[in-house]
């Protein structure tokens, strides 16, 4: 991508410091004064038809087969008025905000990202705004166009809404009864000395034992540290609790710690017949289990004695564009195309994946699919995820530490603390 002004330089900068954080005063701030010099860059620069357009996405792997018949129906639409050059490279969505902040000039025109990596792109100047804002928030679905706006103003274009997790599920092995308690699914696989899977050593899928039962959690005003009251000695369900429920999971020979790729792999070699994960993975699980591919909310867990229901982080996904863009004109175009109606219908037709648009979401075939109305059921009891940067990490060890059985012999008050002194840390070193 072509190098373009110095205007944003001290804005990327300042934001290479920022954290994650979400929706915090100090960052609103920033945004605002960062939407000004975005519109700038835009208005810097307006790309003549009948040029050559280049423009490069960002997008993972195993969309860019369906990202080619996007890029094809979109030099068509707009035959005639440019020749275009569109490159598409391998990125994951994860890591979109540190590469795009961390060479903002050189970074992907059009790439993708989840919801929580808005307000930092914001924030250091490099998305540039959406010009057709209205049209795009009267297209898609309430929730997904808060999730790509700060304030009033919207800096991405909304592309699916199911960026959450539940539980998938093989029928052969499983009654609609049986997946409703975490202790049964456990109980199952271990009698028939198969698996559940569930990544362990990601605060994502973890926050699933902390958000439903009543202890507190979230970013700071300052958008960039976190509260958390998850070590409370207080109250119906404590942080010693829960730890002893995942140590109880963990003891279970029925489970397993994996990353989502190793569940997939269990899923096909069949050590694996039920695990959480998310939409990315049921072409492949519903490749391998065929008619008896299941998709449920997150089951019960016990905790305390009692039964309580695992919660989650729920997400959209949206495509970006860089203020930078030598073609940002183009590239807003571009963007706003691979995720309108048509587009999203492909996506769900090729990749599973939930429409945002609200036409493409009210489709008979989107109701029939089990992937997409387990993600709309789990929603009930998940959050938006909005966290500061140092919520991730602790939950390393935390985790592996459970799902080892806590070979240390540490005490489990001594466990949760620690865990909350690393989420709640101070971001100043």
């Amino acid at each position: 991508m072509k190098r373009k002004g110095v205007i944003l330089a001290a804005a990327v900068t300042l934001c290479g410091m920022l954290t994650t954080g979400c929706g915090g005063a100090a960052e609103a701030e920033t945004s605002a004064d960062a939407a000004v010099l975005s519109e700038d860059v835009q208005g810097a620069e307006t790309p003549a038809d009948g040029g050559v357009v280049s423009l490069t996405v960002w997008a993972e792997e195993t969309n860019h087969e369906m990202l080619g018949k996007m890029i094809d129906s979109f030099k068509q639409a707009y035959a005639g008025q440019a020749e275009f050059d569109i490159q598409v490279a391998a990125a994951t969505d994860a890591e979109t905000k540190s590469k795009v902040l961390g060479d903002v000039h050189n970074a992907a025109d059009v790439f993708f990202m989840a919801d929580d990596q808005l307000s930092s792109l914001a924030a250091g100047g490099a998305l540039a705004r959406v010009p057709n804002a209205d049209e795009i928030k009267a297209a898609n679905t309430e929730g997904s166009v808060s999730a790509a706006s700060i304030g009033d103003t919207l800096y991405a274009y909304p592309m699916t809404a199911d960026n959450g997790y539940f539980l998938y599920y093989d029928k052969t092995y499983f009654t609609q009864e049986d997946v409703k308690s975490l202790d049964r699914i456990l109980e199952v696989a271990a009698e028939n000395e198969k698996k559940f899977s569930m990544e362990w050593d990601s605060g994502w899928y973890l926050y699933s034992f902390f958000g439903n039962t009543g202890l507190e959690f979230g970013i700071n005003d300052d958008g960039v540290t976190n509260y958390c009251n998850w070590n409370t000695t207080e109250g119906d369900v404590t942080g010693v609790d829960i730890v002893n429920a995942m140590l109880d999971i963990a003891a279970s020979p029925g489970f397993v710690n994996q990353p989502d790729s190793e569940f997939v792999a269990g899923v096909q070699d069949g050590t694996v017949i039920a695990g959480v994960s998310g939409v990315w993975n049921a072409m492949e699980i519903q490749a391998a289990w065929g008619n008896d591919y299941g998709a449920v909310k997150l089951p019960t867990f016990t905790c305390a004695g009692k039964q309580i229901q695992m919660s989650s982080f729920v997400g959209y996904k949206m495509a970006g564009v860089n203020a930078y863009s030598a073609h940002v004109e183009w590239a807003l175009k571009f963007a706003d195309w691979i995720t309108n109606e048509q587009n999203q219908v492909l996506r769900f037709e090729e990749r599973n994946q939930g429409p945002s648009n609200i036409k493409a979401a009210a489709s008979d075939a989107v109701n029939k699919v089990p992937a997409i109305q387990a993600v709309i059921a789990q929603s009930e009891y998940g959050v938006l995820q909005r966290v500061g940067n140092n919520y991730w990490d602790p939950f390393v060890n935390f985790g592996e530490n459970l799902a080892a059985g806590n070979p240390s012999g540490t005490e489990p008050q001594e466990i949760i603390d620690t865990l909350v002194a690393g989420i709640t840390a101070s971001t100043v070193s």
